[in-house]
């Protein structure tokens, strides 16, 4: 099995979405949108530009850890990622979110809540 993004509805009703692994373990996570229409089009845009190797941008947060920002062609930022312990394992989650970002499967949780 593949991974496959989440939607979901943050408690101020704005929308989010993360990229999961097949392991269930989130990769990449969205910022929020005020529609669920604008949320579809950041998951569209994860999964144009996750095979492509100039859309991550490698950075460290200010105690020393490495994450990642994935970035459209615009270079507005689409998903970052959690903090890693080392290099090496950023680049380990940079190869998932290009394995499982292309993923056409959408489970959307804002469903089980009408």
């Amino acid at each position: 099995m593949s991974g496959w993004y989440e939607v979901s509805k943050s408690s101020n009703g704005q929308f989010r979405f993360v990229l999961k692994a097949a392991n269930a373990e989130t990769i990449l996570s969205s910022e929020l949108y005020t529609t669920h229409a604008a949320a579809d089009k950041g998951i569209a845009s994860v999964q144009a530009n996750s095979p492509l190797d100039e859309r991550y941008e490698k950075k460290t947060t200010r105690d020393g850890h490495p994450y990642f920002n994935l970035k459209a062609g615009n270079h507005e930022i689409i998903g970052s990622s959690e903090s890693y312990s080392s290099a090496s394992a950023m680049e380990k989650g940079i190869a998932a979110v290009k394995a499982n970002g292309p993923t056409k499967v959408i489970k959307d949780k804002t469903l089980l809540s009408l």
